[in-house]
């Protein structure tokens, strides 16, 4: 992708992970009311979407919903009527649409938007996901763990009237934490060694705080001059590391770290 400007936007402030909330005390990750607390200060916002088994983009990390809702299974069995009437454990507010959250923000603040997957090969929900993306005028970039929706968004980007978009892989040093196990082996193979990169050429990197310093972001930020982020910073020394071997980090405040 040509760089018009996008790095600029992407890299000035750094990025509140899934919105500026507070631990899900009071104010509940990817909600209207941590979008509306990053912009009073200044922040980017990065969010998860996923779709629903009627189609529609909402804004939510968890594929299950014990966590954060009164809600039980899998987000993707549910449609987004139900999903607006269930209530979170601690905080107000709702599941809200990717329409919804554009529409709040509305140009304010830069978004962040990593798209969830089942890694089931399915890219047709994401057609759908670039009209809306296409119709915003909030500076958005697109990332996914998944290569297959990154791949498919790289391949037909200016058929999804997309081009101004940056698109991003997120990926980490391995696979074999419990939360990948259902992956292939061939599959975790290829995302550790980063092989799908003939295939996403990703503008921008997201990478796992823990797992820096490490030879990929390095080569593609040093060698391929791909910026690169970094998720997600928790403490000071956190961030010390990732002013050293990022451009951008993508942060939760703590007591260990305030960012100004």
């Amino acid at each position: 992708m040509t760089d018009t400007g996008w790095r600029k936007w992407l890299l000035a402030r750094p990025v509140a992970h899934r919105g500026l909330h507070d631990g899900n005390r009071t104010i509940v990750e990817n909600t209207i009311a941590a979008a509306e607390a990053a912009i009073a200060r200044r922040f980017a916002i990065e969010c998860d979407v996923q779709c629903t088994t009627d189609g529609q983009f909402v804004v939510f990390h968890d594929y299950d919903l014990e966590r954060l809702t009164n809600g039980s299974g899998p987000l993707a069995a549910r449609t987004a009527t139900d999903l607006r009437g269930l209530q979170f454990r601690n905080g107000s507010g709702h599941i809200p649409t990717l329409e919804e959250f554009l529409a709040i923000i509305d140009g304010r603040t830069p978004l962040v938007v990593e798209i969830k997957s089942d890694f089931a090969g399915n890219t047709r929900p994401v057609a759908r996901l670039s009209q809306i993306i296409a119709a915003t005028n909030t500076q958005v970039a697109l990332k996914s763990f998944d290569p297959a929706i990154m791949a498919y968004l790289r391949q037909n980007q200016g058929v999804l009237g997309m081009n101004h978009v940056p698109l991003g892989m997120v990926a980490e040093a391995g696979y074999d934490h419990p939360e990948w196990e259902k992956l292939s082996a061939p599959v975790r193979t290829s995302l550790t060694h980063f092989l799908q990169w003939e295939k996403t050429r990703p503008d921008f990197l997201s990478w796992n705080i823990a797992d820096l310093p490490h030879a990929t972001p390095n080569l593609l930020r040093k060698a391929l001059d791909v910026p690169v982020m970094t998720w997600t910073v928790r403490t000071q020394a956190q961030r010390v590391t990732a002013m050293q071997w990022a451009d951008q980090i993508v942060f939760e405040e703590t007591d260990k770290l305030r960012v100004e």
